[in-house]
């Protein structure tokens, strides 16, 4: 038995949990969430506890039993609490603006870059334009946007320059020995 798939999910008060076929929907207030189970997983709604339960002990079955647990976890924590992911801009010159849904981009090309960001995913910028907070309910969905606002600028690998996220620790090289 995949001991996460068999931890019982709780279910705040103010979440609504709704089973349709194979299809989770979690509505709370910050918004709302849909999941479709895949074949050989079911959910049952028990008191205000969600369980996972997979029909067979194939190999398959025993690894989407623990994901689907843990995925439909993350939308009843992200509807009730949402997830935030806070983003480090280093480098001298180096900085970012909000406007709207776009992101724009300081990171010492010749052009300025900008991002779009998609809809369930806000972005605020602190007043030195080097802090980040990206927020919203859907976890991989934010996780992804963060990923792609690193690639734009990953930290360089001797003074440690670009887009990292916060407490991120970067190994630096050491530079070039000038002749003794």
């Amino acid at each position: 038995m995949s001991r996460i798939g068999k931890q019982p999910i709780e279910i705040p008060q103010g979440v609504n949990v709704e089973l349709k076929n194979d299809v989770v929907k979690v509505k709370g207030p910050k918004g709302e969430l849909g999941y479709s189970l895949p074949e050989g997983i079911k959910a049952s709604l028990v008191d205000s506890k969600l369980m996972v339960e997979r029909a067979s002990d194939t190999k398959v079955d025993r690894a989407l039993h623990g994901l689907a647990r843990s995925l439909i976890s993350n939308m009843v924590s992200g509807v009730s609490k949402g997830y935030e992911r806070v983003l480090e801009i280093t480098g001298i010159g180096y900085r970012a603006q909000v406007k709207g849904n776009k992101i724009t981009f300081t990171l010492g090309y010749s052009h300025p870059v900008e991002f779009e960001l998609p809809v369930g995913v806000t972005a605020k910028v602190d007043d030195k334009q080097t802090t980040i907070t990206l927020s919203g309910i859907d976890k991989q969905l934010l996780g992804q946007v963060a990923a792609n606002i690193k690639e734009l600028r990953p930290p360089d690998a001797y003074k440690g320059k670009g887009i990292r996220y916060s407490g991120e620790r970067i190994k630096l090289k050491a530079g070039k020995t000038g002749k003794k």
